[in-house]
């Protein structure tokens, strides 16, 4: 009897420690040696390609990773002789070391020759004029699954141009850090603007391969035109993975622990409260002058990616969230306590807000003292809605 019990013991363990292997490789970061993104499977999309003049959309993060080898898809093409004749750069420029909201100018690429068209300037969609002697787009740039990301709308005016002058667009598809969760207001029709054009949550749980498929399909581009659309598929990707990316998405998402609090703390940017530009921190930390009775405080100054921050150089009390949970919801809490912390309500709330939060509801629903728990059941029936719309553009279980 004894012997049968410790048999039964040692089984036991074994289970229990297969089961947290388990629990570990699915819940653990991937390694930055495996590459799954769709810009390594080249033998899916050269033949697509061969013998076409390019339009390349793309930033600094649009690599190939070996071990000793970092080479940008720009230079892979010319190097495969693939005709590249454009290039096609989005919000904080083809090096992604441009500050948020700078607006960039037409230039040449100094290594290649070739133009580089800004979307991130005069004009945010590419015209006739710059698609010709272009008989496809080639699209590959690292969103982050957050509504307000402007790489969307990037893809949106991309696309709808596509369509527009009867170009092929393939987007290569990349990990969404993002993809653990679905939450936030849907955005409303009277809020739409270059940080949110189309009805989702500001989470919204889809590869940007995906997103590219429920645009199209729900035909959201203008007069419901629906792009020539090929989306190359990543391999082995799992949505629930937390996914380690092998470069900054742009200048103040240095790592993880901020892609996943960036959700809950961009709609500061449009208050007085500092969420940590001009820092090593950002997207990390939050702060005001203001709060002088919190323990921490940091000071920004300008540096990579944040030429004028908020309140520089000058000191910040606040919140320190490095050391946070990974969060599986958005975190209204800290907003609405700097709400009724702030010494001057009637101006903490910006004009630009209803844009980040996609409707006109959310500051009114602070100001009248709803709980973050109320605010949130609010969402609740559009979400489900949304829900179904999504299901129909699944790559990946």
């Amino acid at each position: 009897m004894i012997k049968n019990f410790r048999i039964s013991r040692f089984w036991v363990l074994l289970i229990c420690f297969k089961i947290n292997c388990f629990l570990i490789l699915n819940t653990s970061i991937y390694s930055q040696n495996i590459n799954i993104e769709a810009i390594n499977k080249v033998d899916s999309y050269i033949g697509l390609i061969k013998n076409k003049n390019i339009g390349l959309v793309t930033n600094h993060s649009s690599k190939f990773y070996n071990t000793n080898l970092e080479i940008h898809l720009l230079d892979s093409l010319l190097n495969l002789n693939i005709s590249v004749n454009a290039i096609f750069a989005p919000e904080h420029g083809f090096r992604g070391d441009l500050d948020a909201g700078e607006k960039i100018n037409n230039s040449i690429d100094s290594k290649t020759g070739i133009p580089i068209i800004s979307l991130y300037g005069s004009k945010r969609k590419p015209d006739s004029k710059d698609l010709e002697n272009i008989d496809l787009i080639l699209f590959d740039l690292q969103d982050v699954g957050v509504r307000f990301y402007t790489y969307l709308s990037t893809l949106h005016y991309v696309m709808e141009s596509c369509a527009e002058n009867n170009i092929e667009i393939i987007v290569l598809d990349r990990p969404n850090p993002n993809a653990n969760y679905i939450d936030g207001p849907v955005l409303k029709e009277n809020s739409k603007s270059f940080v949110g054009l189309h009805p989702v949550p500001i989470l919204y749980g889809l590869t940007i391969g995906e997103y590219a498929k429920m645009i199209n399909g729900e035909k959201w581009l203008n007069n419901k035109i629906q792009a020539k659309l090929t989306v190359i598929k990543m391999d082995n990707y799992k949505r629930e993975y937390r996914y380690q990316l092998k470069s900054k998405p742009s200048p103040n998402l240095p790592n993880l622990k901020s892609i996943n609090l960036y959700p809950s703390l961009c709609f500061f940017e449009q208050t007085p409260v500092s969420v940590g530009r001009g820092t090593d921190m950002q997207f990390q930390v939050i702060g005001s002058p203001d709060w002088i009775n919190q323990p921490f405080s940091f000071t920004p100054r300008p540096n990579f990616g944040a030429k004028n921050p908020k309140h520089n150089g000058i000191k910040c009390f606040g919140l320190d969230l490095r050391d946070e949970n990974r969060l599986s919801e958005i975190n209204l809490e800290w907003l609405i306590k700097a709400y009724n912390y702030s010494p001057e309500k009637d101006n903490f709330f910006r004009s630009g807000f209803y844009r980040l939060a996609g409707n006109k509801e959310l500051e009114d629903q602070i100001k009248a003292g709803m709980s973050a728990e109320d605010i949130k059941l609010t969402w609740k029936k559009d979400i489900e809605s949304y829900k179904i719309v999504r299901n129909k553009y699944i790559l990946y279980n």
